[in-house]
């Protein structure tokens, strides 16, 4: 393989020529700027230097291996690396500027959920926390998530015997001690340096389930294997286990590559995101690519032409975003056939939004549905999962208890979980508190969460008059105000359509 001078590829740090260096390797990548789905803006920075750290906190390395063979220019002189470029200043410091009023708490003062937000901002880039907190639009959404859990109320019942409670539930038959779980969520590395691996630790040491976004900065394989080397350290006493997010690639080959992937390395169901055939528009995103452009002089560019990427199988995520190469508009209920002929195990469609595509979910198979509108970041006014599934339960309440119900979005308390699980929910994902709490504490925040929200659980439990899960029903919450508010047929019976 060619080697090449750290001085020549210094050179090719423009638009119109960029080269930059990755694991050793030099690429030129020239044509993929306008393609890439976090901006052009985000690779001149890195032109004519050597981008490996910046890169992996967004990627697996071995994502360059689908840029075309013409842009593997070789290998990088080990002599001469002096020579490149230094990596422009990022200029991106935390959130919360630094100060004696201002510095990281201790663990031990985040006793709620939204307390990790407020941690995670003292120590958080600017990019990575607007990666985390966007939302769509003006985010209504993401304000509907939260503010709906707030209009249920409970209806506790008293002279109950609640000294001991029992909080385990089963999602396909794989106990937990909670009915909780932590969403997919990608590019980690971009929120601490250790990434996925670290989320995985604070996950296996409390027995809490996971699903593992394909968006991910490690590998699948990589991730499995962190998950391997922790449950051996605890002598496998977690009851952790592992399901996959897939992102349906268009190419059905990587389609189905990629679910061989999974199966082979031992995650436990497979979670179709069937919300995503385009993305939402990403507010805050959008305002930091177009700061970037500016700061590199590309102000001419389309930020939403950034956003939407190329027909192109490099880089598949970046930011959280994965580009259209792994987003499918052509999916369709017809693809579950061939989908089920490669995957037998438990499969999940995440992204459900009605009651109409919940009951489609029952009769083409699936084993379960996570009601989600992807944390308000994809379309505008969207409905919560909580209205979901109401209209679940008014219009086909005959799939609760056929297929597990699954919900995320807005939850900050132990006693939403409870809420959603009176409601009919299988178990409850947890997002955004998980990724701050990674940020400022690594894997014991990833625990102190799970502590927050298990403690909260319980004493909601006690106090509504329950002692194990299988006592909650529908009529300990009062749902009337959000009731009141779905949507019903005007002329044409929903049911007549179910």
């Amino acid at each position: 393989m060619t080697s090449l001078d750290g001085a020549e590829v210094a050179k090719h740090n423009s638009r119109k020529s960029c080269w930059i260096v990755l694991d050793s390797k030099v690429y030129d990548i020239t044509s993929f700027l306008s393609k890439h789905p976090g901006g052009a803006a985000t690779l001149l920075k890195q032109a004519g230097s050597d981008a490996t750290t910046e890169f992996k906190k967004y990627h697996p390395l071995d994502y360059v291996n689908d840029l075309p063979p013409e842009a593997h220019l070789g290998a990088i002189d080990p002599n001469t690396l002096g020579q490149l470029i230094k990596p422009k200043e990022q200029q991106d410091k935390p959130v919360g500027e630094a100060s004696s009023d201002n510095e990281l708490p201790h663990l031990s003062m985040c006793v709620s959920c939204p307390d990790f937000e407020k941690a995670a901002k003292t120590v958080m880039p600017r990019k990575s926390f607007i990666y985390v907190s966007t939302s769509a639009n003006t985010g209504a959404s993401l304000a509907t998530n939260l503010d709906d859990w707030t209009r249920i109320n409970f209806r506790p019942r008293v002279m109950r015997n609640v000294g001991d409670v029992d909080m385990s539930r089963s999602i396909f038959g794989h106990k937990a001690p909670y009915p909780f779980y932590i969403s997919p969520m990608g590019t980690m590395g971009a929120i601490h340096a250790a990434g996925e691996p670290e989320m995985i630790k604070g996950a296996v040491r409390k027995g809490a389930h996971m699903v593992v976004s394909t968006a991910s900065t490690k590998t699948t394989e990589q991730i499995m294997q962190s998950f391997v080397d922790e449950q051996k350290r605890l002598k496998d006493s977690s009851p952790t286990r592992l399901f996959f997010q897939y992102y349906m690639p268009v190419d059905r080959q990587k389609a189905i590559e990629l679910m061989r992937i999974v199966k082979k390395a031992g995650y436990k169901g497979l979670w179709i995101t069937v919300d995503t055939p385009v993305l939402g528009k990403r507010t805050q995103d959008r305002v930091l690519q177009a700061e970037e452009a500016l700061a590199v002089g590309i102000e001419e560019d389309s930020t939403a032409d950034w956003e939407a990427g190329g027909e192109n199988a490099f880089a598949p995520a970046m930011g959280g975003r994965v580009v259209s190469g792994q987003l499918s508009p052509h999916t369709t209920w017809e693809d579950l056939s061939w989908i089920r002929k490669e995957w037998d195990g438990p499969l999940v469609l995440k992204g459900i939004q009605c009651a109409e595509d919940a009951k489609l979910a029952m009769q083409y198979g699936c084993d379960g549905i996570l009601l989600s509108n992807h944390g308000g970041r994809q379309l505008h006014t969207a409905p919560s999962a909580l209205m979901t599934l109401l209209e679940i339960r008014t219009y086909c309440p005959e799939i609760i208890g056929k297929l597990e119900i699954f919900l995320d979005g807005g939850l900050r308390d132990g006693s939403d979980v409870l809420k959603a699980l009176c409601l009919g929910a299988t178990a409850v994902g947890v997002g955004r508190p998980y990724l701050y709490a990674l940020a400022a504490y690594g894997a014991q925040g990833v625990e102190r969460v799970t502590d927050v929200l298990s403690e909260e659980l319980a004493t909601g439990m006690r106090l509504l008059g329950i002692s194990s899960l299988d006592q909650a029903r529908p009529d300990m919450v009062n749902a009337t105000r959000l009731l009141n508010e779905m949507w019903r047929p005007d002329t044409v019976s929903l049911k007549s359509r179910l």
